[in-house]
């Protein structure tokens, strides 16, 4: 049972790759630590570490009030919550359901919306915390066959800029992390969705070299370690100024500068370029 008085952070999305290192490094830094994730099964190891696992399902508002109720009974709410749950939906957007494309929304951003909506009250009563917005590289560029995920992850940074100006006055901080190519199951779950869609219709050819162009960026051992993801997150939740972003991990800071120089002909090219 945690309780009150002592540095208390919450972890969504925390049953593999950057949630699971973020909990560990917050937890080796002295936090007492709720970890969610909506299989409590796969967060058994930070439990042990003396987090306390909460099954939340952040597409589900029950799920998140459920959480939230045990976080502010227990401490009377969180110095750090970090919004890390969220998947890539990857396809055609001829080919995706609306209500797919609803479900990538619940989860990349209005379930961070909501759990930030409920646990700013106590951070605005104390006059201080830090609120860190796991977003992408995706959310300032974009890629073939990706428009739900990115949309997602472009509108998590305009939220989060919005939110921080809000917020300012409160001494709450509120801060972007940006991922490049990190070692966790994002590439095969994007792969997943991708190979669902039908290989022999109008974007069979561009679905094949997608999936083909996921498969060989992730899971070979190949881009960033997560701990880098950890690093970054807790030396921003221990700074009194933070910086508003931190691009971390392969390819990030180069692509987004890319997109930005290059301009949008010119980008493109380069992003159908890896569909050939």
């Amino acid at each position: 049972m945690f309780s009150k008085g002592k540095k208390t952070a919450l972890v969504t999305g925390a049953s593999s790759g950057m949630g699971k290192a973020i909990a560990k490094q917050l937890i080796q830094d002295g936090y007492q630590v709720y970890v969610a994730a909506r299989s409590v099964d796969k967060m058994a190891d930070l439990a042990r570490l003396g987090a306390q696992p909460l099954r939340m399902d952040i597409s589900r508002d029950e799920e998140i009030v459920n959480g939230v109720q045990t976080i502010l009974a227990q401490t009377g709410g969180v110095d750090v919550l970090v919004n890390n749950a969220g998947f890539g939906l990857y396809g055609p957007v001829e080919e995706i359901g609306i209500d797919e494309a609803r479900y990538q929304f619940e989860v990349n951003l209005f379930g961070a919306a909501r759990l930030t909506q409920l646990l700013l009250p106590s951070m605005r009563t104390k006059r201080a915390g830090h609120i860190v917005n796991i977003t992408s590289m995706g959310g300032k560029m974009y890629s073939a066959l990706g428009a739900w995920y990115h949309a997602t992850k472009h509108a998590l940074e305009g939220w989060s800029d919005c939110l921080r100006l809000e917020v300012a006055e409160f001494g709450i901080k509120v801060v972007i992390v940006e991922p490049g190519v990190i070692e966790t199951g994002f590439g095969e779950g994007a792969t997943e969705t991708i190979i669902k869609r039908s290989t022999g219709g109008p974007y069979g050819r561009m679905v094949q070299m997608v999936a083909k162009s996921i498969k060989s960026t992730y899971g070979h051992g190949t881009g960033s370690d997560p701990q880098v993801i950890a690093d970054v997150v807790s030396l921003a939740v221990a700074s009194s100024h933070p910086r508003t972003r931190y691009a971390v991990g392969k390819f990030a800071k180069m692509l987004i500068r890319m997109r930005v120089w290059l301009g949008d002909r010119l980008f493109d090219r380069i992003i159908l370029s890896q569909t050939r």
